[in-house]
């Protein structure tokens, strides 16, 4: 808007800011200029060098650069905001601002509008000062408060400021402490800081640190603190949101929390989420005990599938993460008993043309083989362990740890574990609850099932019930409003994505395992008071590993099953070596269990014997462990199958077969151990009076001979 001295201008705010008067500085192309004369629709400019221009209105004020010397940018009147302020105070406002134009045209719509003005307000005959004073009496008449002539003032210029918006009445922001005393925030700050990584008190006990701070800083008695009350409150705006205290404090900041980003992930592998918990189910350990196994699952962000998911009765090691990627980027084989309508060649995916590309589909699961991209983890020792970041290195994975406090990095994967934990351990026998005030009372006698069976039992519920589940998460972008089931999203991702098969055999396998260096002495490799003997290391017997470190050999060991290890011999490839005793132990034994057995069965005898005893202690474990009545093999909870009737029958209070415990079992070793040093000490043990050798007893437990089994044929 132009205007020319001596012409009065009514108008709103801010056109009043876009005024452009004789004797103004404005920015045009880029330069300073000063307007010299308005005439018509042209202005007339002057620069520093007393150059002049001659320009259109409407050029000058489309000119990128144009700006007035001193003056704001006008701003488009936030009417968004408006609507966001209450009823009440907006119709305060649209009142102001009826009275101000009323005050300064005469009329309270404004200029333009039609009528004639009431004589207090009419700009013809009373002055701006008259009129504010009259506006001022009329609103006191009315009952307004605080209604005086410096109030209509005010008003005046906040609407020429800000418009409608600045007739709002602005509350003044508080603070997130209040009007606590500053020295007080920063004592209750220290006393979080203290805390931190530490076990957390009560609310009182932090507000007894806070108050020695106090003391300590500014002297005894200088600074009070506040009422209980309003501590707590203090406490629980300074203290982190997902840590108050009480639970164990990790930080104390003022930083507000940070906002939750959703995971995006357009193909299968592209990010895979990792994660170990405990599982809400008691089963039967290796030692016939009630255990509560852990869980480690891979779940797929863009199918939200479960790619790998692995049991185990202790904590979960280095191995088990390791494997856990060979089994998301291999097919999961269908297991003896499944139906038909578990097979990958009933699932929603082109199982033809997948079939060409890998053979091994044709026995497989309907279970997504992905090949991860990116590995999600937390800091856990066991993802971060050299065993697992080998793993992922050798089949090209790239691992991103997830930030620490930062629990909704792997919020897709924690979620899962909430849906297994009510989806289907709350439907098995030894369900244990969420929290200790929802366990039964005697959840340790309702295990019916081992960690291996359990093993069978999420997997085939994972195949007929998680993946077949429509999932609120999981659109399609030309079926927005349908829910697909993870199965579902993987058969429509593998157009886009395509599917990349990776061959692993069982020497991949092997390499996964941990890696630890022993000597190959004159009797083999002594591991943890196991013996490992094989003919293949008689010219390997005494001499140093030409590469190993300090000349040991490089050895892999299954925790899981300690009945074998493997060499690698100079030709490049690993090699069974198996326990002398294997034969002796019917079932796979794990690192703990002869752990347990080795601390339990006291020694008194020489090595070999001593070893011996151990096997056969571990062996009858091993078998009391199992449980005399036949449990079904790998039940699901969904209603109608096989899963969901043994699921059923085991959780409707039948009895539980009787079992010995490891001690037990290691008792009858002992007293087994004293019968086979008597054995030893006797000649003619197993002679009748011909001379020749008889077969032990059926039942008995003694070791395999090579000379007496040959001198029995």
């Amino acid at each position: 808007m132009v205007s020319t001295p001596g012409r009065p201008v009514r108008a709103a705010a801010a056109a009043r800011r876009w005024q452009v008067k004789l004797g103004a500085y404005v920015t045009f192309e880029g330069r300073p200029w000063q307007v010299a004369a308005v005439a018509g629709a042209s202005v007339r400019l002057v620069d520093e060098d007393g150059q002049t221009a001659s320009v259109l209105t409407s050029l000058l004020f489309a000119d990128p650069t144009f700006a007035v010397v001193d003056c704001p940018v006008p701003a488009a009147v936030p009417w968004g905001l408006l609507e966001a302020v209450p009823e009440r105070e907006r119709e305060r406002a649209m009142a102001w601002q009826r009275h101000i134009r009323e005050i300064e045209t005469g009329l309270p719509d404004g200029p333009g509008s039609t009528g004639c003005p009431r004589p207090e307000y009419d700009p013809q005959r009373t002055s701006m000062a008259e009129r504010e004073q009259a506006k001022a009496d009329e609103l006191a008449a009315l009952g307004w408060p605080r209604a005086s002539r410096a109030t209509v003032r005010r008003m005046r210029a906040r609407y020429h400021t800000g418009g409608v918006m600045g007739l709002v009445r602005q509350r003044k922001p508080s603070s997130a402490t209040g009007r606590a005393d500053e020295r007080v925030v920063a004592a209750v700050l220290e006393a979080l800081r203290r805390q931190r990584g530490r076990s957390t008190g009560t609310l009182k006990g932090l507000r007894e640190l806070s108050g020695q701070i106090l003391a300590e800083a500014h002297g005894p008695g200088a600074v009070a603190l506040p009422a209980p009350s309003t501590f707590n409150r203090l406490v629980r705006v300074l203290a982190d949101p997902l840590e108050h205290p009480g639970r164990p404090a990790r930080t104390a900041t003022t930083v507000p929390v940070r906002p939750f980003t959703p995971v995006v992930a357009l193909r299968p592998g592209e990010l895979v989420q990792v994660d170990t918990t405990r599982l809400d189910i008691m089963a039967l350990g290796e030692d016939g005990k009630p255990v509560r196994p852990e869980l480690t699952i891979a779940l797929d962000v863009a199918t939200r599938s479960v790619v790998a998911a692995v049991l185990r009765e202790q904590s979960t090691q280095a191995v088990d993460a390791a494997l856990l990627l060979a089994e998301m980027a291999v097919p999961h084989p269908v297991r003896p008993g499944w139906g038909e309508h578990l097979r990958l060649a009933h699932a929603a995916v082109p199982y033809d043309r997948l079939l060409a590309l890998d053979a091994r589909l044709e026995q497989a699961a309907a279970r997504p083989v992905v090949v991860p991209e990116t590995i999600v983890i937390d800091r856990g020792r066991v993802f971060l362990s050299a065993a697992f970041l080998a793993a992922c290195e050798s089949l090209g994975v790239s691992v991103q740890p997830a930030p620490p406090r930062s629990p909704t990095a792997k919020g897709a994967v924690e979620r899962t574990f909430g849906s297994i934990n009510t989806l289907f351990a709350q439907h098995t026998a030894g369900y244990t609850g969420p929290h200790i005030l929802a366990r039964g009372e005697a959840v340790e006698d309702e295990a019916r099932f081992t960690v291996a069976q359990m093993q069978e039992l999420l997997d085939e519920w994972i195949t007929a019930c998680w993946q077949h589940r429509p999932h609120d998460g999981l659109r399609h972008p030309l079926l927005p409003k349908k829910a697909l089931s993870p199965g579902e999203m993987w058969g429509a991702l593998l157009g886009a994505s395509g599917y990349v098969p990776l061959p692993l055999t069982g020497a991949d396998y092997k390499e996964l395992l941990p890696v630890r260096f022993h000597p190959v002495t004159g009797r083999g490799i002594r591991i943890n008071y196991r013996t490992y003997d094989h003919a293949i290391l008689n010219e390997h017997r005494g001499r140093a590993c030409p590469t190993g470190p300090g000349g040991k050999w490089e050895v892999h060991l299954n925790p899981h099953d300690v009945r074998q290890i493997y060499l690698r011999l100079p030709d490049g490839h690993l090699h069974e070596i198996p326990w002398i005793h294997r034969d002796h132990v019917h079932a796979p034994m794990s690192e703990t269990t002869w752990r347990h057995i080795r601390t339990t069965l006291e020694q008194r005898a020489e090595r070999e014997a001593h070893e011996a005893a151990l096997a056969e202690a571990a062996d009858q474990i091993l078998r009391q462990a199992r449980p005399t009545t036949p449990a079904p093999a790998a039940p699901a909870t969904a209603p109608g199958t096989r899963a969901g009737k043994a699921v059923s029958q085991a959780a409707g209070g039948e009895p539980a077969a009787p079992h010995r415990t490891a001690a037990q079992a290691a008792t009858e070793a002992e007293d087994s151990l004293d019968a086979l040093d008597a054995r030893a000490a006797r000649d003619d043990v197993g002679a009748d009076e011909s001379g020749a050798r008889t077969l032990p007893a059926s039942g008995a437990l003694t070791l395999y001979d090579a000379d007496q089994e040959a001198e029995l044929w």
